[in-house]
């Protein structure tokens, strides 16, 4: 279970080509695929029922990753799902100093990078590229339930492990989590 968040869904096993896709888009630059990945992330998200009045942000990457790939690849994910919802889209966490996720064990990768929400929003989806073992959603929706939130859903292109964040498979195939 994600605590902290209302539903997560993911259309796509991190697995084969879209593992390849989304490295692509992540480490090499490749922006090209961005627009079919957001498409289908957004068809993922339709079914979670969003509240009209809700916001798109995504869980910021470090500003050194940021600055050495020379975008956010959830920043530009995020943006585009966004506008495939017709949701505003505003960046509503700060990363604060820490190691990345990549290459860090599993125990190390479940406490999370630390964020703090930047400003208050009502319902907020969190759109990211992979959830491994959830913990990078879990301490941004934290974040944003701090803020006061009232709701908060998760998005990602991808997930792996789904014993290990608790996703399921519908019959779609697609990987649903429900419950705070």
């Amino acid at each position: 279970m994600l605590d902290g968040l209302d539903v997560v869904t993911a259309p796509f096993a991190y697995e084969g080509s879209i593992r390849q896709l989304v490295l692509a888009v992540k480490y090499r630059r490749d922006r090209s695929a961005l627009a079919w990945l957001a498409l289908q992330l957004a068809e993922a998200a339709r079914p979670l029922d969003l509240d009209p009045s809700t916001t798109v942000t995504w869980p910021t990457t470090t500003a050194a990753r940021r600055r050495g790939r020379g975008f956010d690849q959830g920043e530009l994910l995020a943006r585009r799902v966004a506008a495939e919802l017709g949701l505003p889209a505003r960046r509503l966490l700060r990363r604060l100093p820490g190691p990345p996720q990549t290459g860090r064990t599993g125990v190390q990768r479940h406490e999370g990078p630390a964020f703090v929400a930047r400003r208050r929003v009502g319902s907020v989806l969190l759109v990211d590229d992979v959830v491994t073992t959830g913990a990078t959603l879990r301490t941004a929706a934290r974040a944003l339930r701090q803020a006061g939130s009232w709701a908060v859903s998760g998005a990602a292109a991808a997930a792996t492990g789904r014993g290990s964040t608790g996703f399921g498979t519908s019959a779609s195939g697609q990987s649903t989590l429900s419950g705070r």
